[in-house]
């Protein structure tokens, strides 16, 4: 079983508890407006390219390759483990599938926006010991207009992850100004929290400014629609159901 990552990240500390290897597998669904990682978008491979030399994004792993080089890390991830990122991992569910089946003793996070198949996602969900679930906009139709998917998806599944309650998860939504700390989305999200009996917390996760530098790269146009630069806002009147934060 074959799989493409477009980068590895060793020693992350943001992408939950304790020192982690992420894993970024490569496609995604979306075309969030922010992306911060287009290189993960396409499924193929690409060249990116910089002003001072170029890099591949995207390069092919055998799932027993890639799982022995996570067991061989076991020593250094004690105190955390590995977080499989995107583009989105529910796009190459197979792969991922067969390198968790092969993981031992490691402490694993699945970090997905939740769009995809519902049994692959249900599937993946259960072999791991935690979800990042990346809640963005609930509307359906403005979370068509900033992502490029209509949140209905990522919603059905996110309650099949719940109604079955053998994983933990919290959700990840990206604090944008004028564009996820609406109103109307931040009072969704409050409701949202007090029907669900396993979500643990809600973080929010800061925009990067600089996130346009890759975009040139890879050959594309940043056009986020919205001021980068300005810093999203959590109200007072913010209460949801489970504990918030918002990571540095």
């Amino acid at each position: 079983m074959k799989g493409i990552l477009f980068d590895i990240g060793e020693g992350t500390v943001h992408d939950g508890p304790g020192l982690r290897i992420t894993v970024f597998l490569k496609g995604c669904p979306l075309r969030c407006r922010w992306c911060h990682s287009p290189e993960g978008q396409r499924s193929e491979p690409e060249r990116l390219r910089f002003p001072v030399g170029e890099r591949l994004a995207g390069t092919v792993w055998e799932a027993e390759e890639l799982a022995d080089y996570l067991n061989g890390m076991k020593a250094l991830l004690r105190s955390g483990g590995v977080t499989f990122s995107g583009g989105e991992p529910l796009q190459q569910p197979g792969f991922l599938s067969a390198v968790l089946d092969r993981l031992n003793g490691l402490h694993t996070i699945l970090e997905t926006s939740g769009v995809g198949e519902t049994e692959a996602f249900l599937r993946l969900a259960a072999k791991v010991d935690f979800v990042h679930f990346g809640l963005k906009i609930l509307h359906p139709l403005r979370a068509g207009e900033w992502t490029g998917q209509s949140s209905l998806s990522a919603l059905k599944n996110l309650r099949m992850l719940d109604e079955c309650g053998e994983t933990p998860y919290c959700f990840r939504m990206p604090l944008l100004a004028r564009v996820t700390d609406t109103e109307e989305n931040l009072r969704g999200l409050m409701r949202l929290s007090g029907t669900l009996r396993h979500l643990k917390r809600i973080d929010f996760l800061p925009s990067n400014p600089l996130a346009g530098a890759k975009y040139a790269a890879c050959g594309r146009i940043f056009d986020p629609g919205f001021d980068v630069r300005a810093k999203g806002k959590v109200p007072s009147w913010f209460r949801p159901a489970v504990p918030w934060r918002i990571l540095k």
